[in-house]
């Protein structure tokens, strides 16, 4: 059986692996997983402006419709409005249409469920299971066929939401918004003008196929070549569905989702909000953030890479604060995924509060050298049933010496396994990333030209 669920929804080309086809029987199988007491659901659906979108769209509307599900269709907007919309309207499960970071030739589907988090493991196995049987879902006719209907005034709420989760003006700071031409194009400029910054828009003017396409959160350059010509205080960085952000500071600095967890960490333990005195991160979050926040007293917990699973686990701990080094930050007290635009907003208003620039409160943490290398093979599972592959990680550590970190573990968005390694001799880092790279080669197979 062909796994449909990556780390973060069904992923594929738009039109060829993530076909309108696949995409109605996602909708039809989800519409039965996620009603909740039996009863034809409602869903709330939004996207990202990809191309792709509006066939994507319909085709998943169509499959919702088709077994009674209630469709309100939320436009444009960012994964993490999805998720507060769907919670606090009660709605049934919530989609988003959006591949996040990836080119605009990919799209994506991903759900949540009624209380606003995406879906555990066991749920989508549930509902992948009944898409590779979807002509046995029972299928409604005449007045119980679902409807469709749009609504703004979800999006509205989801504003003033973010808005009074920043607690205070944001007048006098001067802030470059990069929207990476995604989601967020349109509603972060206006939430921040709405605070009182003075906005400085780029890549906010999407046409359909320029999302993430040299700019957004994995390609700061501009955005921060923008903040020393414009001389602001702050850059912005988000991402095509815009849940995660990368900021820069006045100095033109990238500061990554550990300093951002970082800052925020040590401002909630001050304040008395960082429950139990935790912070929950991945695997991939560096060394440097461990040793400062145990410096503060604060204990890291880690998890597999993928913001649901870290909002798992703070769900599990009862903790206020998690997130991705990627920047995916989760607020606990304000969202139950991770949301880019609040984000920025807890450290514009951490700036505001304290009066200090973004550069002086970055320096909560050190960094160790780290280096990331996406290894495009032939066959990522290959990884995972490679027995010898924690003998290779050892291996790596042994060659590094202490202090270091060692992780390899097959991307679940590409067809990449990715190597992460942290040690004090970039040389070394050099070597050892390139041995790495041919084992994973020889287990993985390179991809077919």
């Amino acid at each position: 059986m062909t796994k449909l669920f990556g780390t973060d929804g069904v992923r594929g080309v738009a039109n060829r692996e993530l076909t309108p086809l696949l995409a109605m029987q996602l909708g039809m199988a989800a519409a039965v997983v996620l009603a909740n007491g039996g009863h034809a659901p409602h869903v709330l659906v939004g996207r990202d402006p990809r191309l792709s979108g509006d066939m994507l769209e319909s085709a998943l509307v169509a499959g919702l419709c088709s077994t009674g599900a209630r469709v309100t269709l939320l436009g444009i907007l960012p994964t993490p409005a999805v998720a507060y919309c769907t919670r606090h309207s009660r709605a049934d499960a919530g989609a988003v249409i959006s591949a996040s970071h990836n080119p605009f030739e990919d799209n994506g589907i991903k759900f949540f469920s009624v209380d606003g988090c995406k879906l555990p493991d066991c749920v989508e196995e549930r509902i992948e299971a009944l898409v590779h049987d979807w002509e046995h879902i029972p299928r409604v006719c005449g007045e119980r066929i679902g409807s469709v209907q749009r609504d703004s005034e979800w999006v509205d709420r989801y504003v003033a939401h973010l808005i009074a989760s920043t607690g205070c003006s944001l007048k006098g700071i001067r802030v470059v918004v990069d929207a990476a031409n995604g989601a967020a194009y349109s509603i972060a400029p206006r939430v921040l003008l709405q605070l009182g910054a003075e906005v400085i828009p780029i890549h906010c003017t999407p046409d359909g196929i320029n999302i993430n396409r040299g700019c957004g959160s994995l390609h700061t350059e501009s955005m921060r070549q923008t903040v020393l010509e414009q001389r602001a205080d702050v850059g912005l960085s988000f991402d095509g569905d815009a849940d995660r952000v990368i900021l820069s500071d006045e100095q033109g600095n990238e500061i990554d989702g550990d300093r951002i967890m970082a800052m925020s960490a040590l401002y909630l333990k001050r304040t008395g909000r960082l429950r139990h005195h935790v912070l929950v991160a991945t695997v991939m979050s560096n060394l440097g953030l461990e040793e400062a926040m145990r410096a503060h007293g604060i204990r890291l917990e880690r998890t597999k890479v993928g913001d649901r699973y870290v909002a798992e686990r703070m769900r599990q701990l009862d903790a206020a604060l998690g997130g991705e080094q990627s920047g995916h930050i989760i607020f606990a007290e304000y969202t139950t995924t991770g949301d880019g635009l609040l984000t920025a907003l807890q450290i514009l208003a951490l700036m505001q509060r304290t009066g200090q620039p973004l550069s002086q409160l970055a320096q909560v943490m050190t960094q160790y050298p780290q280096m990331l290398r996406n290894v495009r093979v032939g066959d990522k599972h290959a990884w995972e049933r490679y027995e010898r592959a924690p003998e290779v990680e050892q291996w790596a550590l042994q060659q590094l010496g202490n202090p270091s970190r060692v992780n390899i573990r097959p991307s679940g968005t590409e067809p990449v396994v990715r190597i992460m390694i942290e040690a004090t001799d970039p040389a070394r880092m050099e070597q050892v990333m390139a041995q790495l790279e041919q084992v994973v080669w020889e287990v993985c197979g390179k991809p077919e030209e």
